[in-house]
């Protein structure tokens, strides 16, 4: 019975013609008569599968032969990893398997960035079997996508318009279309089963639709497409337990996806809308002293001076509780919420303070990168030698996924064998005073680096705790 419903809600929308239509929340009933309940996905699955394709990527990988003798954990311990590697090192094909989505008639694809991290050569397969060879426009490993063009001569090609995946409710019939196990394109259908799901842990912009349309290994970068024939976002992942699907699986959103492909038709690097604020989740204990019935929101803590929060009219104190009318549960939400608004535009903030909600307008804008980095390579006599280190600003510490890290000198590499990397000093380490001097900038870390002394103090912010440690010269 439970599967006649659901096939029924799913066809509702094909009754008058062959045409798919959109469909609004108002429109949605059960079905009233036998010929509804028996109706077909088949018009939806006709209009997006061809602009569905295959991508077989190709990366070439050394390695050196391994003797089975010297294998043994015994000598491992005693000698490392690397005893018993002989010989010259040898190259071996690897290869992926996965999905994309065709875009836009010219040939512009989005699939996820793990099917192509790394690869040496990009295949794309249409559902018409026609095989070209693709480039890498643009990847962006902090949301997992990656945009690819292909070269298809005259005319143009099959593609899939993007749904506003804010639009789409608990409940509504999605398909899943990709290339599984690699058997050759696949449908499954299913429902929302949510739509804000921020804790899979997935991602830097933890924020995906979550369905129980089976995806499994090889529909990474397939599309998730509502009954209107639209993309509602990127298959990216699945929760499992033994490798197959089992009814959880997550789509990166099409408001997400749209964003990044913006970037890669502009033809530089992605530049996301930025809050200007950081806060922290709020908490049942939290909402009940603030006068909120229920724990949903922000609670913004600081805010970057002359940013948009700032200009806004934000105040440390004030509840973040939606942002264009969209809810915010919690700081990925907000996040995502933001960073999925069109730079140069504005946007509502719904905030709570004094027990009232307000409508700010808040500019959406791009962090900005004051002061320049002036990324600088340290030598010398020092602990910190062989490291690069620049000046964070909240454009770099968005880059590092360093929130409100607006501050201050930042490492962003280590030489190899260099003083710093035997002292086990890491990328991404926030310096914050050497021998009891503040560290503003760039240049006053090399001031301070070349003072004589015959002992180094040095504290730094690592993955947010404080460490200090201290050298002898």
């Amino acid at each position: 019975m439970r599967n006649r419903v659901l096939a029924a809600l799913a066809c509702l929308q094909l009754l008058l013609s062959g045409p798919v239509l959109a469909q609004t929340a108002a429109d949605k009933s059960v079905p009233s008569n036998r010929v509804q309940v028996e109706l077909s996905f088949a018009p939806v699955v006709k209009q997006v599968a061809p602009a569905v394709v295959n991508i077989f990527s190709k990366k070439v990988v050394r390695q050196r032969a391994v003797s089975p003798l010297f294998s043994d954990p015994f000598f491992k311990r005693f000698f490392g990893e690397d005893f018993g590697m002989l010989g010259v090192p040898r190259e071996r094909i690897q290869s992926s398997l996965g999905s994309g989505v065709i875009v836009s008639p010219d040939g512009l694809i989005v699939t996820n960035f793990h099917v192509i991290q790394g690869a040496d050569k990009i295949k794309v397969v249409l559902a018409d079997r026609r095989e070209f060879d693709a480039a890498l426009v643009l990847g962006d490993e902090r949301t997992d996508l990656a945009v690819l063009r292909i070269d298809a001569g005259a005319g143009e090609l099959p593609n899939v318009e993007f749904r506003d995946s804010d639009d789409v409710e608990v409940g509504d019939l999605v398909l899943a279309i990709g290339n599984p196990f690699g058997v050759g394109q696949t449908v499954t259908s299913g429902i929302v089963s949510a739509t804000a799901r921020t804790q899979a842990g997935i991602s830097d912009y933890s924020f995906f639709v979550q369905t129980d349309a089976a995806i499994n290994p090889g529909n990474s970068g397939g599309a998730l497409v509502t009954l209107d024939g639209k993309l509602l976002g990127i298959n990216t992942a699945i929760f499992s337990r033994g490798g197959g699907s089992i009814g959880i699986g997550f789509a990166i959103p099409s408001n997400m996806v749209r964003t990044v492909v913006a970037s890669a038709v502009r033809g530089g690097d992605i530049v996301r809308a930025w809050s200007g604020l950081i806060g922290q989740d709020l908490t049942q204990d939290l909402a009940e002293g603030f006068g909120l019935s229920r724990p949903a929101g922000v609670v913004v803590s600081r805010i970057y001076p002359g940013g948009p929060a700032d200009r806004a009219g934000v105040h440390s104190g004030d509840i973040v509780l939606a942002v264009d009318g969209k809810q915010v549960d919690d700081g990925t939400s907000l996040r995502f919420r933001i960073a999925t608004r069109e730079l140069g535009t504005s946007t509502k903030l719904d905030v709570w303070r004094d027990r009232e909600r307000l409508s700010l307008e808040f500019p959406v804008v791009s962090a900005p990168e004051t002061p320049p980095r002036n990324e600088t390579a340290l030598s010398g006599g020092h602990p910190l030698a062989g490291a690069v280190v620049a000046n964070l600003s909240p454009a770099l510490a968005e880059e590092r996924d360093l929130p409100g890290a607006w501050e201050g000198v930042i490492i962003t590499d280590i030489a190899r064998g260099s003083s710093a990397n035997r002292l086990r000093f890491a990328p991404g380490d926030v310096l914050i005073t050497v021998n009891d001097h503040q560290v503003t900038d760039v240049a006053r870390l090399a001031a301070e680096l070349e003072r004589p002394t015959t002992r180094w103090r040095i504290s730094l912010s690592r993955d947010g705790q404080v460490r200090r440690v201290e050298f002898n010269r």
